[in-house]
């Protein structure tokens, strides 16, 4: 019996908040409604956009994005609307592997 393979893998979602400092990401999509989106798609946060995670506030809250070559800064609950398909993700430190 011979299975057609799916040739284009679902891509993976994620909220720019789940990301670390230093990955990089693909905009998918803005949820909410009303004045919120409007805000962030006219700050540039558009689909197919991509933006770097610069770097979280001391309390993790704001986080600081670098896209179209400026510098944002979203609340952290902000950043959970916003979807986004990992391009590039950092391995933190203690997960690296050891060099002997």
């Amino acid at each position: 019996m011979h299975h057609q393979a799916n040739k284009s893998p679902t891509p993976v979602s994620a909220s720019l908040r789940d990301l670390r400092e230093g990955d990089r990401a693909t905009i998918q999509a803005i949820r909410g409604k009303g004045a919120f989106k409007r805000r962030l798609l006219e700050m540039g946060f558009m689909p197919g956009t991509s933006v770097l995670i610069k770097k979280y506030a001391p309390l993790r809250d704001p986080i600081e994005l670098v896209l179209k070559g400026y510098h944002v800064s979203l609340r952290r609950e902000e950043a959970e609307q916003v979807l986004v398909h990992p391009d590039s993700i950092q391995t933190p430190d203690d997960e690296k592997p050891k060099e002997h």
